[in-house]
């Protein structure tokens, strides 16, 4: 399913870019990161781990079907960018096939115009190899070797994980926080409520109601 189609149908309106949270009436946010540690702290490491994988466990079956989406924007002068996201973190080099990449241009400002290359996949929620992904997504803003964008500072990337069967979508937008939006509203957000999710805490809510 092409993501322009299904979000028309399903989350008319929405753009995927953050804050995505802010984006669209219905939403949860969590807290990833450990406030006022370092990033490397064992603690802080094995917090992030947990929060980001027990998301994904509640948000996603292994045999949901899910859209992958990497975009990565630059200035319009910027080279071509490259990203090892779906070679290195989708298992099956067949899937990896159906990739589709499309152009996005939109203007910052008068002066300024951005380019985004969007990546896109439809597979299956197991086809991901869905915590080493996670953990580069929170080392991305620091110095570590799984850092996708490596040492390109005039490129950024945003990663959605687009859940097409339970209409869910996942955004961990960086160590500090992961957003989670849904069509549906009630029944899907009751699913992640009723998950088992430790000590993970919500920081954000929008338009919820529970019974």
């Amino acid at each position: 399913m092409n993501i322009h189609n299904y979000l028309h149908e399903h989350f008319p309106g929405l753009t995927l870019e953050p804050p995505l949270f802010y984006s669209w009436p219905t939403g949860l946010r969590f807290e990833i990161a450990k406030p006022g540690s370092e990033h490397l702290d064992t603690d802080n490491l094995e917090q992030m781990g947990e929060r980001t994988t027990s998301l994904f466990k509640a948000v996603f079956e292994q045999d949901d079907d899910v859209i992958l989406v990497t975009n990565v924007f630059s200035l319009n002068d910027s080279p071509p960018p490259k990203t090892n996201v779906f070679l290195k973190y989708i298992k099956d080099k067949e899937v990896r096939k159906k990739l589709r990449v499309e152009r996005l241009d939109r203007r910052f400002d008068e002066e300024e115009e951005a380019v985004t290359h969007r990546f896109s996949l439809q597979c299956k929620a197991g086809d991901i190899r869905y915590r080493p992904l996670l953990m580069a997504i929170c080392h991305e803003d620091f110095k570590h070797p799984t850092r996708i964008l490596k040492n390109r500072r005039d490129i950024g990337i945003d990663i959605y994980i687009v859940n097409i069967t339970r209409h869910l979508i996942y955004y961990l937008y960086d160590d500090r926080g992961c957003d989670i939006i849904s069509a549906e509203k009630i029944p899907s957000f009751h699913f992640i409520i009723r998950h088992p999710l430790g000590s993970l805490s919500m920081i954000g809510s929008r338009s919820m109601r529970f019974s």
